[in-house]
């Protein structure tokens, strides 16, 4: 990865937060957090790469969040508040927050968990002055750039029973300064709350990701390209994108047809202004950046060839099949950062149909791209994602978050394909544990990077998929049972030690 140091070869463990083991029906910053820290640095790995950690929107996927700076209440340890006297374990215990703990019912959390933290914000306030606690005025003031914004966004959509800003009264949806200021005042209470859990899930993160580092582990987190058109972003910063008059997108964001897809994928994000970004200097994506780099001691920035070129889709299409390609701010932007941020990690998603164009973008960035061990095995075909064709600067993933698990691909996989994988791999006459060879593979190859998800490891099929890209419903629910142990951890280790990671 680009940056001060060479990391060197080492390897690191894809899960999302929300997938860690908890008391309360979703992953958190929660002991079992802490415990799972413990266990890769037991298991030898010096990365922990997680997704975006914002508020979910529609679909909870955390690439459609309403904020790009606010963190995910959900991820608030209920533990730490009983502890402080902010709430107590009745009233948590009582909180119908799970249907099982493999799986996460985002309808129970925001339906149970949202009252629960107002309890905490409540008690808080009236029985301990929280309001005049001077890290919590601190915490205000210094993210007031983005701080103010979001919760008064999240308190007048609450007052809205959640429907989107166009939906809203002229005069606050277009933020006229009176409006503001109106709506400020008149759900007070509501802005402090939002304000409060923002408070709350930054200092739990900044003291989890303070003890991971302390262990020797660096964490991944991401950054989508785009944002989601209901967010606080849009609604606060509207010269930043392709809107109307009205403030509705003039494009959307997707990518065109391919043999995946015959529509092509429309995402229905909102366009950047790119010309206006230019303009000044970047301001807002240095901002995003800085604050990214804040949270994460390396960065993945999706979407990576959007910055070169991205698709565009005129907005009210139900497909992206009439969408055009138009240029983005290439190198300029990135050089803008390294100027202005000083040389970071970060990982290029530098997968799908990439240009010659968008190869040399990577390479003037010198920031590694991935490779995806399932994308490899075409019998027919020599693909650039073998291990053969790697050179050092880059991360190789079994699979990412959008892909099956390992052993679900392989049970599935084309016959011919398959037949070519085992004689690459040497998997052998044993396929119980086939997704060994693969994370084998990925840990001997020279790539300076080697990221394996969790599910691999656990040797778990497709009922632990985390994602299906294009689908909705029963996305990102899947959770880890209490199963990392010594004896899988030593033998994570034994491999790092053979492959000198």
């Amino acid at each position: 990865m680009a940056g001060k140091e060479s990391p060197m070869r080492r390897s690191g463990v894809l899960l999302p937060i929300a997938s860690l083991p908890s008391a309360y029906g979703i992953g958190t910053f929660s002991k079992e957090a802490y415990e799972f820290v413990d266990f890769l640095a037991q298991a030898g790995q010096k990365l922990w790469q997680i997704l975006p950690l914002g508020p979910t929107g529609y679909g909870d996927s955390p690439y459609q969040s309403f904020s790009t700076f606010a963190g995910n209440p959900y991820y608030i340890d209920l533990e730490a508040l009983i502890q402080e006297g902010f709430l107590t374990e009745k009233e948590c215990r009582a909180a119908d927050l799970q249907d099982t703990e493999a799986c996460v019912n985002y309808e129970k959390q925001y339906k149970n968990r949202y009252p629960l933290l107002r309890k905490a914000y409540e008690t808080a306030f009236s029985r301990y002055s929280f309001g005049e606690k001077k890290e919590y005025l601190a915490f205000k003031k210094e993210n007031a750039g983005w701080l103010a914004d979001y919760a008064l966004f999240m308190a007048v959509k609450d007052a809205h029973k959640g429907a989107c800003f166009m939906e809203w009264e002229e005069d606050i949806r277009v933020r006229r300064p009176e409006a503001v200021r109106k709506y400020a005042g008149k759900y007070e209470k509501d802005v402090e709350f939002y304000s409060f859990l923002q408070f709350l899930f930054l200092t739990q993160w900044e003291k989890l990701k303070a003890y991971a580092n302390e262990k020797g582990i660096e964490i991944i987190g991401d950054i989508p390209i785009y944002v989601a058109f209901d967010s606080a972003d849009t609604w606060s910063n509207r010269e930043l994108f392709q809107l109307d008059e009205e403030g509705y997108p003039i494009a959307v964001a997707g990518c065109p047809p391919d043999a995946f897809s015959a529509t092509g994928q429309l995402w229905g994000n909102p366009l950047y202004d790119w010309e206006y970004h230019k303009k000044t200097g970047f301001d807002w994506w240095m901002k995003r950046l800085a604050h990214s780099f804040a949270l994460y001691d390396v960065v993945r920035i999706d979407h990576f060839r959007g910055f070169d070129a991205y698709w565009s889709v005129p907005y009210g299409d139900k497909t992206a099949e009439n969408g055009k390609w138009c240029d983005g701010p290439g190198y300029e932007l990135f050089a803008t950062m390294k100027k202005t941020l000083g040389e970071k990690q970060v990982i290029a998603e530098d997968l799908g149909f990439l240009t010659k164009r968008v190869k040399r973008l990577v390479k003037r960035t010198g920031y590694p791209g991935m490779k995806i061990l399932q994308f490899a095995f075409d019998a027919d075909n020599d693909s650039e994602y073998l291990p053969h064709h790697y050179n050092n600067n880059c991360v190789v993933y079994t699979g990412t978050h959008d892909n099956d698990t390992t052993l679900g691909w392989y049970r599935t996989l084309h016959r011919k394909d398959k037949k070519f994988a085992d004689a690459y791999l040497q998997t052998g006459r044993s396929k119980k544990e086939v997704q060994w060879a693969f994370i084998r593979a990925a840990i001997a190859s020279v790539a300076d990077t080697a990221i394996i998800p969790m599910q691999d490891y656990l040797g778990l099929g497709s009922e632990a998929r985390i994602n299906t890209p294009s689908t909705l419903g029963e996305n990102w629910q899947w959770r880890m049972e209490k199963g990392a142990d010594s004896a899988l951890a030593e033998r994570m280790q034994e491999l790092n030690k053979l492959y000198a990671r």
